[in-house]
């Protein structure tokens, strides 16, 4: 087995990337955003990110069936992983553009080259310029031989005359089957809070507390409840001694960790949708995790987090900026202590 990437399509006609190297495989969406719609631990032939019920969207002939931006996203959604950039959250309007739902980034075709390739090792470059707001988003994506790890590094740049503000987070969703009671949370940060006006259908959380992670009065946040346990949670991660997080399902004996650099991304969006949600988009049939690192909070818009809490970003005129991030499957049935820079996993 070498290092790949293979150009395929998914459903009618949606243009996709398949990387992968010996140990994973990973499809990224090209005409949906660059999402990364499945990451998958070939040893256990287990595709950890989440699928939504209704798919993949064919888009229909000469209309669109959505007249708002969260309508268009959600429909949209078919689950993996997205970058939300430039804006994260409600639309809302800044220096004159209506900023869509989870930003433009994630609803827009990306262009791609390889980079370097070769049987040990291959990189591939993405690329999009957003229409509405004046950045160009570019990301790399590698794999090595003989590594469970998918390296990924972003960057955005301002190509305005003057200064813009933006969020800037990435939306990995985890679903069944390696999503489940089985599952156990551990992450580098120390504390937690609830999101400030996100009620929920089955919410143990009080609007605006915060607690020290695990536990949220006398639940137990880091165990994951299963399918017949309704939750619904909007909460953001803070206090990070180093960035990363990890879920182990102990019974598959299989986890997936992320590390990052918390000094760009300082937070994670935390939300649990367990089948609790009734009526659109959801329906009470969606059993779905995220845990999000995410530059500012809370995800309510651009203008709401300058409004409330300033943790926005501010690229001046022709300034980039760049994460780096790692994607790691492990081995283990008894969790993590911590995730290294460099992916380096260590399990308790």
């Amino acid at each position: 087995m070498t290092c790949k990437a293979t150009e395929i399509v998914l459903g009618k006609s949606l243009s996709a990337l398949k990387i992968e190297n010996d140990l994973l495989a990973t499809v990224v969406l090209l005409d949906k955003g660059a999402d990364i719609y499945a990451l998958e631990y070939k040893a256990k032939n287990v595709d950890v990110l989440w699928k939504s019920p209704w798919g993949i969207k064919e888009q229909a002939r000469g209309f669109d069936s959505a007249f708002d931006s969260a309508t268009a996203w959600l429909e949209a959604y078919a689950g993996g992983w997205q970058v939300i950039f430039p804006n994260g959250g409600d639309e809302n309007m800044y220096k004159g553009a209506a900023l869509g739902y989870h930003g433009e980034a994630s609803m827009t075709a990306w262009d791609y080259e390889i980079v370097s390739g070769a049987d040990s090792a291959l990189e591939v470059k993405m690329q999009a310029r957003l229409s509405r707001s004046p950045y160009t988003i570019e990301r790399w994506l590698r794999v090595e031989l003989g590594s469970p790890i998918l390296h990924i590094r972003e960057s955005i740049t301002n190509h305005a005359g003057e200064a813009m503000d933006c969020m800037w987070s990435h939306h990995p969703a985890y679903g069944a089957p390696f999503l489940s009671e089985h599952c156990v949370i551990d992450v580098g940060a120390s504390r937690f809070a609830a999101d400030d006006r996100y009620a929920g259908f089955a919410n143990p959380l009080t609007l605006s507390q915060a607690y020290q992670w695990p536990l949220a009065g006398d639940v137990d946040m880091s165990k994951v409840p299963g399918p017949d346990e309704a939750r619904d949670i909007l909460a953001y991660f803070q206090d990070f001694e180093s960035g990363w997080y990890a879920i182990t399902n102990r019974e598959m004996g299989l986890g997936i960790g992320l590390a990052w650099d918390e000094s760009v991304f300082p937070y994670a969006w935390f939300w649990q949708e367990l089948k609790a949600s009734p009526g659109f988009p959801f329906y009470k049939c969606s059993y779905v995790m995220a845990i999000e690192p995410a530059s500012s909070i809370p995800g309510q818009g651009l203008t709401a987090v300058m409004e409330k809490t300033g943790t926005h970003l501010t690229l001046q005129p022709g300034e980039s900026k760049a994460i780096e991030m790692k994607a790691v499957f492990y081995e283990s049935d008894c969790g993590v202590r911590k995730i290294d820079a460099d992916g380096t996993v260590h399990t308790r």
